[in-house]
């Protein structure tokens, strides 16, 4: 249950309504809170001093109008401008990154903050008494010295406010073409990428045999959708309760539908077998429409083959930033390469856990991402040079000798490749090239 309330989390943060929302809501208390206190006459002292003009009912109501109506039109323009930032970058780099761009926290607060301030003079404005109106109660005509009712602490609140927003617009200003640069778009993609492997497979430089998965009964789909979370903690704690042994036959990212397996199960004592569990088991995986990056780093990767694929098409032909999302993928790939890839699941109990995962494999990582490029990569003479280099580099860090010749066999399949799309004297400067790689290798051993 921890685990699919830390998913709903981060899926509720990633919505773009949902700061706007909480800020709408913060700005409405705080109104409220800023009148009674106006109301109560804790506002008095401002009147003592002398740098601050109190402001008339007019005044007041014309600036809280304003501030409204500015604050309202600010916001439909950065919304406007958002939106057109989604789709030049969904266009150019790959309709997956249109979640990147609705995530991005500048993005939404800047949307957040100028819809709180609209709540919050809306709000106010109400609270404003003209001259020549009765106050409403005694407390409301004590005040204020003033004739009507303005509330002062609230007003100068709504002047920090104003300034605040001038500097979000100046600020969202500056992010919106910053963050639309293809080198921003790939650092983002890319450091959480090393970040999500650095989570996901916390064990370096100590290798350990993958776990056999048991046969046993299959608990199979009732949905259909791409594995968006397994709540391991949960399939622990059900698995000890009915002290039975669980193998995992997906992992977050797969497709499932209706009558698809996803985990075999051993152990049962009982005559009902697997259908007495069925349900809890199924409540550990939550199926949805789309992939996210939780659990589930190969997601970042392929935006990173999307972007790179994209960029070496003939219709936009730009391998520099091909280039870029190489380096991102062999940096990607020197961290896999020196990590264990068996999920701990159940900490210090990991020999007896009853919960077996499907094991990841190094294999299979680069093969997803150097695998899926290399047809990309192989038409240009400048991305085959870099690839070779990506290679060597991501291979200097990696001890296990088996693991290096997967990235061995990679430069060699990209030079087979190469030598059919290019010819002349392209292909004699990537084959130069490739000698060095085969040096690189042999003195690695």
């Amino acid at each position: 249950m921890k685990a699919e309330i830390k998913f709903l989390w981060a899926r509720l943060n990633a919505n773009y309504w949902f700061y706007p929302a909480l800020f709408s809501i913060f700005a409405a208390a705080l109104a409220l809170t800023m009148i009674y206190l106006d109301r109560a006459g804790f506002a008095e002292f401002l009147n003592e001093i002398s740098w601050i003009i109190p402001a008339r009912p007019k005044g007041a109501s014309d600036m809280l109008t304003v501030m409204a109506g500015s604050m309202i039109g600010v916001a439909a323009t950065v919304f406007s401008i958002t939106i057109a930032a989604v789709a030049y970058a969904s266009g150019n780099y790959g309709p997956r990154l249109l979640t990147n761009f609705m995530e991005d926290r500048g993005n939404q607060l800047s949307l957040a903050t100028f819809i709180a301030s609209f709540v919050y003079a809306l709000i106010v404005l109400r609270s404003v008494r003209a001259e020549d109106e009765s106050a409403s109660s005694a407390a409301d005509a004590a005040a204020t010295a003033l004739p009507g009712f303005v509330p002062q602490l609230s007003l100068l609140v709504a002047y920090a406010m104003l300034g605040l927003c001038v500097v979000v617009l100046v600020f969202f200003l500056n992010h919106i073409p910053s963050s639309i640069r293809i080198n921003k778009v790939l650092e983002g993609i890319g450091s959480r990428l090393l970040e999500s492997i650095r989570t996901t497979y916390p064990i370096e430089n100590d290798l350990r045999d993958a776990r056999e998965s048991e046969a046993g009964e299959e608990v199979t789909a009732q949905g259909t959708g791409y594995v968006q979370l397994i709540d391991f903690t949960e399939l622990v704690e059900c698995a000890r309760t009915h002290e039975i042994t669980i193998s995992l036959i997906v992992r977050t990212g797969d497709f499932v539908h209706r009558d698809l397996p996803l985990v075999k199960v051993t152990g049962f004592d009982g005559d009902d077998g697997v259908e007495g569990v069925k349900a809890d088991l199924l409540k550990c995986f939550t199926l949805g429409p789309t992939r996210t990056p939780e659990q589930d780093p190969q997601f970042l990767m392929d935006e990173l083959v999307e972007i790179g694929l994209r960029a070496l098409s003939p219709g936009i032909n730009d391998p520099f930033t091909a280039i870029t999302a190489l380096h991102w993928l062999g940096a990607a790939t020197a961290e896999i390469g020196r990590r264990d890839l068996h999920k701990d699941i159940c900490g210090d109990d990991s020999d007896d856990c009853p919960v077996i995962p499907r094991p990841d494999d190094f294999e299979h990582f680069t093969n997803r991402g150097f695998g899926s490029i290399r047809s990309g990569v192989a038409t240009s003479v400048s991305a085959t040079q870099i690839m070779l280099e990506v290679l060597e580099n991501a291979a200097v860090p990696i001890q296990h000798p088996q693991r290096r010749a997967l990235v061995h066999k990679h430069g060699v399949q990209l030079i087979s490749q190469a030598r059919l799309a290019l010819s002349g004297p392209d292909l004699d400067m990537v084959e130069y090239r490739y000698s060095k790689f085969l040096k690189h290798f042999t003195a690695m051993g």
